[in-house]
């Protein structure tokens, strides 16, 4: 399988308001830059969206290091919250619906295709690949 890194950053401007995403994928040397918008949406659903368009993006099953500042994108996945939500019927501990259920769940397919590995960055620091996406997210508010 091939090795991929893929960051990721989403951005509101209002929360909800309009939004952007952004990903950047890398493979060995060769760097792939993708980005869009949503009129009205949230910052989570950004953050997620940018990890779902980056999985897209592949081709092939690959090995994906994915890179996110969005402590609710990779705690769903690493903490095991995704599937205590789909044992309780996609409801929360508060018997609330778990939001942007189907964003989970595109992501979940994903995740069976890709062998995905969930890493946690901080953001708006001195990781240069973490402050593009972070950029690009944002640009693509105002051309959205």
């Amino acid at each position: 399988m091939k090795e991929v890194t893929i960051y990721t950053d989403g951005a509101c401007s209002g929360n909800p308001g309009p939004g952007g995403w952004a990903a950047l994928l890398a493979y060995g040397d060769r760097e792939k830059e993708i980005y869009g918008s949503e009129k009205h949406t949230t910052n989570q659903r950004m953050e997620m969206k940018a990890a779902l368009e980056g999985l897209k993006a592949l081709k092939e099953p690959c090995r994906v290091k994915l890179c996110t500042d969005s402590a609710y994108l990779v705690n769903a996945f690493t903490k095991g919250w995704l599937k205590k939500w789909q044992l309780n019927g996609w409801k929360t501990v508060n018997r609330e619906p778990v939001e942007n259920q189907d964003l989970w769940k595109e992501l979940l397919d994903l995740c069976r295709k890709h062998e995905v590995r969930w890493v946690k960055v901080a953001g708006h620091s001195n990781d240069e690949r973490n402050n593009r996406c972070d950029l690009l997210a944002r640009k693509a508010i105002s051309r959205g």
